[in-house]
């Protein structure tokens, strides 16, 4: 069952996210002396958990998070008075602590990339040019805009050369916006604007432009008619109907536009090309009914292992650019040049998390990294209850050389709590609106 699956891998990835935030605070706690009074999986009443030391480590009821809580965190405590409580610990002590849960989750993401990588990196196709277009969606901004198959893109916004990802992230962040483009045609240039309309499910911009690759069967549907003729994962998509396919989208559009009649797929096994005729059937899976043969293609990509050295640096570049490009993204939102419905909430998480599974380890690992980066860049934004607001609360106090004033800080705090709450009843929202069906 799907839902079971999803909430199964959801507590995966979470469960892992949760420990390793946690332990960060609470070795970094343990560190200083603070006494640790609960170690909790979630929020809300204890369901079970046991007792080490003076440390209460429990499951509560609501699975989803976590916290440490030391003697003396908040203000006014009784405990405050304590000289092993939170508060009576020095501030740079408790900006220390306060740091070391998204800490930890920067960690894990640059581990698990950086082990990742030594068995398995994808590396570049040799001899592949950037930025060429594989496709083009017809009656699209890219369409509109006169680009076609083949084109190279050059040049868009201020980025010579792009990759397919940068040109990826102009296009998302620049819904209803004029994306300023050069393109290379038959070895003239030409320059024109593209304006990506705003999608409003996933609330990103979106152009009609797909980049140039083969295409592989990355996975077959069981029953389908793909699996019946014979296909098998790893085959490459040569041509469908006489049809190059180039790109996913390109290979998704024949077998659309076939109106269900038997279609004759070329590919490419082991260095061999052969033909075998497969029979479209009318099916549904996550949208409206379309005709399909039940593969799942995907760029094909070759992969190597890299040394240690190697495959820490490539780590580091891979977390710092997809930090950059979260802080881009809450930033186009606070421009409103982004939805906020492209935020993923616990749903959208549980249903990545699943697909990712399916598709092995490799998927999963980098979903767990990426999810474990985007937690530490969160808890570091300067809101009043995560890691980022009482780290900007202490380095205003080692400025002021002074305490804030209780009422202020209770006043900050509820108003975090708020904000929080507000947060997830949107993101639970916004996920069950993506689930379903237009209107």
């Amino acid at each position: 069952m799907p839902i079971v699956e999803n909430i199964f891998w959801l507590f995966v990835l979470i469960g892992v996210m949760i420990l390793v935030h946690e332990l960060g605070h609470y070795w970094a706690a343990r560190y200083f002396d603070v006494r640790v009074e609960t170690f909790s999986f979630g929020f809300g009443p204890r369901l079970f958990g046991f007792r080490r030391g003076e440390t209460d480590f429990r499951f509560s009821a609501i699975l989803f998070g976590g916290y440490v809580k030391m003697a003396g965190e908040q203000p006014g405590e009784q405990a405050a008075e304590d000289p092993r409580a939170f508060l009576a610990k020095p501030r740079w002590q408790r900006l220390i602590i306060a740091f070391a849960g998204p800490a930890m989750n920067i960690l894990l993401a640059l581990v698990l990339l950086t082990g990742l990588f030594m068995v398995k990196y994808p590396k570049p196709v040799e001899g592949r040019l950037s930025g060429v277009i594989g496709y083009v969606v017809p009656d699209s901004p890219a369409a509109k805009a006169g680009l076609r198959e083949g084109d190279r893109i050059v040049r868009i916004a201020d980025k010579n050369d792009p990759s397919w990802e940068e040109i990826s992230i102009q296009e998302v962040s620049h819904a209803n916006r004029p994306l300023a483009v050069t393109v290379e045609r038959g070895g003239k240039r030409f320059y024109t604007t593209v304006t990506p309309i705003l999608l409003e499910r996933s609330g990103l911009g979106y152009a009609g432009w797909a980049e140039v690759a083969e295409i592989q069967i990355g996975r077959l549907s069981p029953g389908m008619p793909a699996e019946k003729a014979g296909l098998r994962p790893g085959d490459v998509i040569v041509a469908v109907n006489g049809h190059p396919i180039l790109s996913v989208e390109k290979l998704h559009e024949v077998i659309r536009a076939s109106g269900g009649k038997p279609v004759e797929i070329e590919y490419k096994r082991e260095g061999r090309v052969a033909t075998v005729t497969v029979q479209p059937v009318l099916a549904a899976l996550d949208g409206p009914k379309r005709w399909m043969i039940g593969v799942a293609p995907e760029p094909k990509v070759s992969f190597t292992r890299l040394p240690f050295a190697e495959a820490l640096a490539e780590s580091v570049r891979h977390n710092v650019r997809n930090a950059g490009l979260i802080y881009q993204f809450l930033h186009g939102i606070l421009e409103r040049r982004l939805s906020p419905k492209s935020i993923e909430g616990p749903i959208g998480i549980a249903r990545l998390s699943r697909h990712a599974a399916e598709q092995g380890v490799f998927p999963f690992i980098m979903l767990m990294a990426a999810v474990s980066l985007n937690l530490a860049v969160l808890n570091l934004l300067p809101i009043p209850i995560l890691d980022g607001g009482v780290i900007l609360m202490l380095l205003i106090e080692m400025i002021l050389r002074r305490d804030l004033s209780l009422q202020l800080k209770e006043a900050i705090f509820k108003l975090g709590f708020v904000f929080l709450l507000g947060l997830m009843v949107f993101v639970l929202y916004n996920d069950i609106a993506k689930m379903l069906p237009p209107g």
